[in-house]
């Protein structure tokens, strides 16, 4: 074989090692490494390379044979999420309880590695969900040529067509968007609210001019590529109920914004903050990445009238529901900007502040505002994050300016997926 040349299609017998950040396994063929999907440590496995070449250092395949399985093998719930199927779901072929010690030895490594910290981690359930289905309450339907609705096939723009998705909630199979056509279309997201009684929000991405929508038992609005919405019916917006403890409120998301997708998620994050930074009445909050202002009126809540909160959010549109969702809370200050730029602007006038919250997206906050926040002075730090390789790359920032990772809690908030968010809490390295 010349150098080069495709290996996709060839198919090897391969010992499945450890699991690895991004859903599936470590394997070795002839020195190689193969990433392996469907698979388990400690399986013998069939793998057919879905990727890579003669000379690359690694190559990517599915599990297309079970040799000998598992201990924590199950069936799957779904038809395409298997092998050549949809790139929705990393873990389906895995019990629970083995889904979430695979992601707890996922964080561990990525701690180790990244940060040098050796941490136990055990991954919690958190309530919404049905034995780990029927909880994604946000379902982003791609449309193939034809106007048919699917999943998008692993690493691939086809498109998969699907008529029930099974850890999509039952409120998303309810507006009948999956059963309609969507000609000029190019994605429909599906939004179902938790708040009681609330209808259900289906945001429409056209391929150009304004198309001819079906008829779907949900509030409709178009978002063009600029990001503007154009309400059709209904409401462009749906309402998010939370509680956490003895705290209940309820928050206006725009149906392009983003809010998590796990019914329980918003409630066990809340719960996870202020477990960990305990804020006491009187002090002053600094909430980064604060979104629609989630954790911002939990906090002003806890700090109560001689406290403050200072939110911070680039988004435009989530800070315009910020400002509402915070309305009625006057220790709440709102600010819209990049993270950055707003935290060395109030720096350089002398910002301080007792705790901070971090939620930032998927890849962290960066060297940059981990040493501006190590630099405010806080007694504590709660840092939200969903992706546990860029969060142990933090983490290992704030211990070269004088914050250690004091405690951190990991929640199953997508089941069947490779994803887990964590909840860590940064104090200074004294105490």
């Amino acid at each position: 074989m010349s150098a080069g040349e495709s290996l996709v299609g060839l198919e090897v017998e391969v010992e499945v090692g450890a699991v690895a950040h991004g859903g599936h396994c470590v394997a070795r063929h002839e020195g190689r490494v193969v990433f392996v999907r469907h698979a388990l440590p400690g399986e013998l496995v069939l793998a057919r390379v879905t990727e890579g070449s003669d000379g690359d250092r690694f190559v990517r395949a599915d599990a297309v044979a079970v040799l000998r399985a598992a201990p924590g093998r199950v069936e799957v719930r779904c038809p395409v999420a298997g092998p050549g199927g949809c790139g929705g779901c990393d873990w389906q072929h895995a019990s629970l309880p083995t889904q979430r010690d695979l992601k707890a030895a996922v964080v561990s490594e990525q701690l180790q590695r990244l940060a040098g910290l050796d941490v136990d981690v055990v991954v919690e359930a958190v309530p919404g969900d049905d034995d780990g289905l029927a909880w994604r309450t946000r379902v982003q339907l791609a449309v193939d040529g034809d106007g048919v609705p699917g999943l998008r096939r692993h690493r691939s723009h086809d498109v998969i067509p699907v008529s029930h998705c099974p850890i999509a909630h039952p409120g998303v199979d309810a507006t009948g968007v999956t059963a309609a056509p969507w000609p000029g279309v190019r994605s429909v997201e599906v939004v179902v609210p938790s708040a009681a009684q609330e209808p259900a929000l289906v945001v429409v991405v056209p391929t150009g001019r304004r198309p001819r929508l079906p008829s779907v038992r949900a509030s409709v609005t178009l978002l063009d590529a600029e990001g503007t919405l154009e309400r059709v019916s209904g409401r462009s917006w749906v309402r998010e109920d939370v509680i956490a403890g003895d705290w209940r409120r309820g928050f206006r998301v725009s149906g392009s914004g983003f809010w998590q997708v796990h019914p329980g998620a918003a409630g066990a994050l809340v719960g996870a903050v202020l477990d960990g930074l305990a804020p006491r009445p009187g002090e002053q909050v600094l909430d980064l990445y604060a979104g629609v202002g989630l954790f911002a009126a939990a906090l002003a809540h806890r700090v109560g009238p001689d406290g403050a909160v200072l939110a911070v959010e680039g988004d435009p549109r989530a800070v315009r529901h910020a400002r509402r969702n915070l309305h009625d809370l006057p220790g709440v200050g709102i600010t819209q900007g990049r993270v950055d730029r707003v935290l060395g602007a109030m720096l350089a006038d002398g910002l301080t502040a007792d705790l901070v919250v971090l939620d930032p997206p998927r890849t962290g906050a960066g060297r940059r505002v981990v040493e501006q926040v190590c630099s405010l002075g806080a007694r504590a730090v709660g840092y939200v994050a969903c992706d546990p390789a860029a969060l142990a790359r933090d983490v290992g920032y704030a211990a070269q300016h004088g914050y250690r990772l004091a405690s951190l809690r990991a929640l199953d908030l997508f089941p069947m997926t490779h994803h887990v968010e964590c909840v860590a809490v940064l104090v200074p390295t004294g105490e």
